[in-house]
C-alpha cells in the first residue's frame, strides 16, 4: 500500500498552502490564544480530511480558493469538536501529546473550542461560502447527535446493528461525507454531484469506523490499546454480531462482563477471545468491504483521472490500514 505522502503528491503544493492558510485562519490578538492555536497546528495529524476535500474538488471541476476555505472550515470545526471532546471525556492525551485541557485546564479548552468554531463560521460568512457552511454545520450537528445517541444506548447496553450504523454514520461518517461534499461544492458542482460525493464520503466513513472498531479485538500492536472500546462499554459491530450468534446464557454472561468487569484485563481478554471465536471479526471485515465497494462504485462513475486514482488510494489507505 502507498504511504500517505505518496498519495498526497498530486496535491502536495495545495496541502502546503492550506497549512499556511489554516494557521493564519486561527490567528488572534490574545497572546494566550495564539500560543494555544500554535500548539494545535504543530501537532496536526496526517491531513486526511483536507486531502478528501482537495481530491474531491479536483475530480469535480478543479481546486480553487473556495476549496482552500472549505478545507480550513472542516478543520476548524472538527478541531473545535476534538478540543471539546477531550474535556467531555476527561482525556489528557491526543495523538500521543497532551490535550489542551491537560495543559490549560477545562475552562480554557472550552473557550478555545468556541473560538475555533466562531473562526470557522466567520471564514465562511466573510467569503460568502454559505453552501460550504451549511454542509459542515450539518455534519457537526450529526456528530453531536451521534455521540448523544451512543451515550444513551451505552447506558442500557441496548445496541443492535441498525442503531450501531446510525451512530457511526452520524459520529464518524458525517465528517468525511462533509469533506467530499465541500470539495465538490467548492468546484462548482451541481447539487446532484455534491450529493453523490457526500454519499461517497459517508460510505468511506462507515468503512473506516468498522475497521477502527475491529482493532479493539485484534492481536497486533495497532497503536490503539486493545479493549479500549470495551472499557468504555461501546458496543461495536464485532461484539454485536457475536452476541447475536450465541446462546442466551453466554450472551448474558458476556454482557455482564462488559457492564461490570470492563476494567479487569483478564475479563477483557475473555471478551476479545469470545468475539474472535464467534466470527465477529470476519463478519465486520465482510461488512467493511461492502461499504468500501459501494464507495468505489460511486467513485468509478466519474471519468478516469489522476485525482480519481489518488482518491481511490486514499480510500484504501483509510480502510485497509493496520493502525
Amino acid at each position: 500500500m502507498l504511504s500517505i505522502n505518496e498519495i498526497k503528491k498530486p496535491i502536495a503544493a495545495d496541502i502546503d498552502a492550506f497549512e499556511e492558510r489554516f494557521e493564519a485562519s486561527m490567528k488572534s490578538s490574545v497572546p494566550l490564544l495564539d500560543r494555544i492555536t500554535h500548539y494545535i497546528v504543530k501537532r496536526k495529524g496526517k491531513q486526511i480530511r483536507p486531502m478528501f476535500v482537495f481530491f474531491s474538488a479536483s475530480i469535480c471541476g478543479g481546486i480553487n480558493d473556495s476549496t482552500h476555505r472549505g478545507a480550513a472550515l472542516v478543520e476548524l470545526l472538527h478541531t473545535a469538536t476534538l478540543v471539546h471532546d477531550d474535556v467531555v471525556d476527561n482525556s489528557y492525551q491526543r495523538r500521543g501529546f497532551f490535550s489542551i485541557n491537560a495543559l490549560w485546564k477545562n475552562k480554557i479548552a472550552v473557550l478555545v473550542g468556541d473560538y475555533l468554531l466562531s473562526k470557522g463560521l466567520l471564514l465562511s460568512i466573510d467569503n460568502g461560502d454559505f453552501k460550504l457552511l451549511k454542509i459542515v454545520s450539518e455534519a457537526v450537528k450529526q456528530m453531536s447527535e451521534g455521540e448523544l445517541l451512543q451515550v444513551e444506548k451505552v447506558r442500557r447496553m441496548d445496541v443492535d446493528e441498525p442503531i450501531y450504523y446510525e451512530v457511526i454514520r452520524q459520529k464518524t461518517a458525517s465528517l468525511i461525507a462533509s469533506c467530499c461534499a465541500c470539495g465538490a461544492a467548492s468546484a462548482g458542482a451541481d447539487d446532484e454531484t455534491i450529493e453523490k460525493m457526500r454519499l461517497f464520503g459517508e460510505k468511506i466513513g462507515i468503512a473506516f469506523q468498522i475497521k477502527d472498531d475491529m482493532f479493539d479485538f485484534g492481536t497486533d500492536d495497532v497503536g490503539k490499546p486493545l479493549g479500549i472500546d470495551i472499557k468504555e462499554k461501546k458496543v461495536t459491530l464485532p461484539l454485536i454480531y457475536s452476541l447475536n450468534n450465541t446462546g442466551s446464557s453466554e450472551r448474558k454472561r458476556i454482557i455482564n462482563l462488559v457492564k461490570n468487569h470492563n476494567d479487569d484485563p483478564k475479563k477483557i481478554r475473555e471478551i476479545i477471545s469470545f468475539v474472535n471465536e464467534s466470527g465477529g471479526l470476519q463478519y465486520a471485515e465482510t461488512q467493511m468491504k461492502i461499504y468500501q465497494d459501494e464507495a468505489f462504485k460511486i467513485l468509478n462513475s466519474f471519468p478516469p483521472s489522476d485525482s480519481r486514482t489518488s482518491l481511490e488510494q486514499l480510500v484504501r489507505f483509510t480502510t485497509e490500514r493496520n493502525k
